[in-house]
């Protein structure tokens, strides 16, 4: 799958609220057992199960299987992969602000 590809499927996870919220609650704790991610949203065990299957077919977390416990953890890659397509555009931001801003001065000194 390209890399492109896998952005997609990155962002479109990460555009459900509840599935935003539960990796910055594995980012912020670490690996956790699905049991505890039940805090972050009122949800029924199956719908988490659902919300965790999207995030690991997306590839932005994975499972680990301990005893009777499903562990997840965010993927480092997926973490990277964002930062990488972010630093990319901070050319086209740093440019496109300092362009409104000189717009801005431009207009109020008339």
């Amino acid at each position: 799958m390209s890399e492109k590809r896998n952005l997609t499927d990155t962002f479109a996870a990460l555009g459900d609220p509840t599935r935003f919220a539960i990796v910055e609650r594995l980012l912020q704790d670490g690996e956790l057992p699905a049991g505890t991610l039940h805090g972050v949203a009122d949800l029924s065990a199956p719908a988490m199960s659902r919300h965790l299957r999207v995030l690991r077919e997306a590839g932005i977390v994975s499972q680990r299987v301990d005893a009777q416990r499903r562990l997840y953890q965010v993927r480092p890659e997926a973490v990277k992969a964002i930062n990488d397509w972010a630093i990319s555009y901070a050319d086209f931001w740093s440019g496109s602000f300092d362009r409104l801003s000189a717009a801005l001065r431009k207009r109020t000194a008339k």
